[in-house]
């Protein structure tokens, strides 16, 4: 029979290891709002990156998933339920070994540490020699499988102390992602005048437009109408004449109506536009592709207000200023017919 050599710097410092682990209770597991975020899931994907992508499917995409971060949220907390009993399960198993393996400890300190050699030495006879290393190795067998048992015990808190740490940051990154879809369909929604207004029949994105020139402070100074309009024998402004060909550019090429010598609005100062939905004269939006048409040349304009030097716009019993936003239009035109165009 062979005798194992007794792992004595083990048995000295189970004492350490277990006191450790008893000065430093389980705490709840807690991840930093800027934990890992690979589980983050694409912003980017599906029709959303499209060019002809409207503002249906930027609502429908972002619910979706809105919806699957919702449903990774739920997987989560219910992980996290499962964990939480594993934890207490080991930990309830690690307290129940540390008495054991503290009194195994104990013992072998109170003997001195006596060694194999001088155990099997002290041995009467033939049948005390064999008796005593028979001992030995169960006790040392007992002690090895205590240990073990405890080390385990330990692992197993650790580990699952370790995947809860994970769902939880996994949670909050879905739970931000969450927000982050939310906050994005309302404001799509928002720029645009809302469902209501436009009722999903507009792009989800506008080609950007150049910017008009600024002064040196940054802003837009007043300007005369000194630029002969394309659209009337009147004149317009530099800055309306700057708009009026990036919304051509942009592929709005239907009639449009710059200077007027009297009426409301800033059209007599060559500084506004109306846009109409058809390629000769106006008439109201009565079927799909003139709302479409109206809708898209309108978010053009709001999304490029600040390129352009936009001071508002109308469009649909709705007016849209750069400070406010969108709100109700009470004027002597509804603007179903056009879209109109305020310049700075």
């Amino acid at each position: 029979m062979t005798v194992r050599p007794r792992r004595w710097l083990t048995l000295a410092l189970a004492p350490l290891v277990a006191l450790s682990f008893l000065a430093a209770p389980a705490s709840p597991a807690s991840a930093e709002p800027g934990g890992s975020t690979s589980t983050s899931p694409d912003e980017s994907g599906g029709s959303v990156g499209k060019n002809n992508a409207t503002l249906d499917d930027v609502l429908e995409s972002s619910n979706r998933r809105f919806v699957a971060a919702k449903a990774a949220v739920t997987k989560s907390t219910a992980a996290q339920k499962r964990l939480a009993a594993e934890i207490k399960t080991a930990e309830a198993r690690r307290l129940a070994l540390l008495p054991e393996v503290n009194a195994i400890a104990g013992q072998q300190y109170r003997t001195g540490h006596l060694g194999a050699a001088g155990f099997l030495l002290g041995s009467q006879n033939s049948d005390d020699f064999l008796a005593k290393a028979v001992s030995l190795e169960e006790i040392n067998a007992m002690q090895d499988r205590k240990l073990a048992e405890l080390n385990k015990a330990i692992d197993d808190v650790n580990k699952a102390k370790a995947a809860l740490d994970a769902e939880v940051r996994k949670q909050q990154t879905n739970l931000v992602a969450m927000k982050k879809q939310k906050d994005a369909a309302d404001d799509a929604l928002a720029l645009v005048g809302g469902e209501s207004l436009t009722h999903g029949l507009v792009l989800a994105n506008s080609p950007k437009a150049a910017p008009a020139p600024r002064n040196s402070d940054g802003g837009f100074s007043p300007e005369s109408c000194n630029v002969e309009d394309p659209t009337t024998n009147g004149c317009i402004t530099a800055r309306t004449f700057h708009m009026y060909k990036e919304v051509k550019k942009a592929g709005f090429d239907r009639f449009v109506g710059c200077h007027r010598d009297g009426g409301p609005f800033e059209h007599p100062k060559g500084r506004a536009c109306d846009w109409s939905l058809q390629d000769k004269g106006f008439a109201v939006a009565h079927n799909e592709d003139m709302r479409r048409y109206g809708n898209n040349l309108m978010a053009f304009l709001v999304r490029n207000a600040d390129r352009l030097g936009i001071y508002y716009v109308i469009w649909y019993k709705q007016i849209w200023f750069p400070a406010s936003g969108w709100k109700t239009y009470h004027g002597p035109s509804a603007h179903t017919d056009h879209v109109h165009v305020s310049l700075l």
